[in-house]
């Protein structure tokens, strides 16, 4: 269920600014929307894994919370990257 290590470095290479670039808001984000992606098609098969729906929940508000500082600190990079991820409507 967790990410394998050729689509990590697909996301860095995809999100960041360099290879080695793994702490930037922008790839945090982006990996966590992968995660979630994953877990929400675990859970529509097994509606009573609630210890994953926890985590999933929990996920989801840490990307939030990083979109929304994204969001006070560079409000374009926040653009291009709620649309580039298709995510917030």
């Amino acid at each position: 269920m967790s990410i394998n290590l050729k689509n990590k470095q697909e996301i860095i290479k995809a999100y960041g600014s360099n290879e080695k670039d793994t702490g930037s808001t922008a790839v945090q984000v982006a990996m966590l929307s992968q995660k979630i992606s994953e877990l929400t098609e675990h859970l529509k098969s097994n509606k009573k894994d609630f210890a994953t729906k926890r985590g999933l929940l929990m996920m989801v508000g840490r990307r939030k919370r990083l979109l929304s500082y994204l969001k006070s600190q560079n409000l374009e990079e926040y653009r291009e990257l709620v649309k580039k991820l298709g995510i917030r409507g």
